[in-house]
């Protein structure tokens, strides 16, 4: 018999947000001592938001018209989703190295509480940056142009697309053998993604060859339904991603939470 065997495991839904609890606890403590973590997922997002928006502002035109600042705040904020997939991943990875994930399975726990742990405290993390990118963005000039619950929709839609971020983050940290191959690929993640889509530009400004992949982009499908929540400035696109971008994003959303969940914690429980 195993030294566990005699241990009842917690059952029911109030025992494995408990344990959910637990683990976040754990990872928020940790971030607490490496704030540097913080500034990495906001970083990108006000540089963009700064040099972009604020000091090349008046050589970038949106077709159609329309103020670029406003037109810039989507793209930027999408990339605290995008650049909070590295520190997941990063977290994952150290400790399934370490041994502590090893350590989590042989306790009488949900086998998924620890990863969703990890994601409710960089979920929690996230949407503090986006508050932060969000502040920086009305001092700098956008505006909404919609009622509060437009508004209050385009922001539940960034953190639908942070929270399923995370979890692209836990399946690289479960499935990646080293941390230097996540460090090489996760700020490709959070830098080339957006310019390969209407984040930052439109896709009539974009190259005849990229059009096709901006339009296919989830980011930019996210970003355009976003505008028209607030009411920002939204180009014109040919094909149903750019006509129907909200169905575009409700389908890729989950079908990817759907994908990395499972991959990730079928990994998890299938680890010796």
């Amino acid at each position: 018999m195993s030294a566990t065997a005699g241990i009842a495991v917690p059952g029911g839904p109030g025992a494995v947000l408990t344990e959910v609890a637990a683990v976040a606890g754990r990872r928020l403590r940790h971030l607490r001592r490496a704030p540097g973590r913080f500034i990495g997922i906001t970083l990108n997002p006000l540089v963009s938001i700064l040099v972009l928006g604020y000091l090349f502002q008046s050589s970038i035109t949106i077709p159609g018209g329309g103020d670029y600042q406003e037109y810039l705040f989507a793209g930027a904020a999408l990339q605290v989703g995008l650049a909070g997939v590295g520190p997941t991943a990063i977290a994952v990875a150290s400790d399934r190295q370490g041994g502590l994930i090893d350590r989590f399975r042989s306790l009488p726990i949900s086998r998924a509480s620890v990863l969703f742990g990890h994601t409710c405290a960089d979920f929690l993390v996230g949407l503090v940056g986006l508050v932060v990118v969000t502040a920086v963005g009305l001092l700098l000039g956008w505006r909404p142009h919609a009622g509060p619950l437009q508004v209050l929709a385009g922001f539940g839609l960034l953190a639908a697309f942070l929270y399923v971020m995370l979890w692209v983050g836990v399946l690289l940290g479960m499935v990646l053998h080293s941390l230097e191959s996540i460090d090489s690929l996760a700020p490709l993640i959070a830098v080339v993604f957006p310019f390969l889509s209407n984040a930052f530009l439109s896709e009539q400004n974009l190259p005849g060859w990229l059009v096709p992949v901006a339009a296919w982009n989830p980011i930019s499908a996210v970003a355009t339904a976003c505008r028209q929540l607030w009411g920002n400035p939204v180009t014109t696109g040919t094909g149903f991603p750019s006509e129907h971008p909200g169905i575009v994003v409700l389908v890729t959303l989950a079908a990817l939470f759907a994908a990395t969940t499972w991959i990730s914690l079928r990994r998890y429980r299938g680890r010796s």
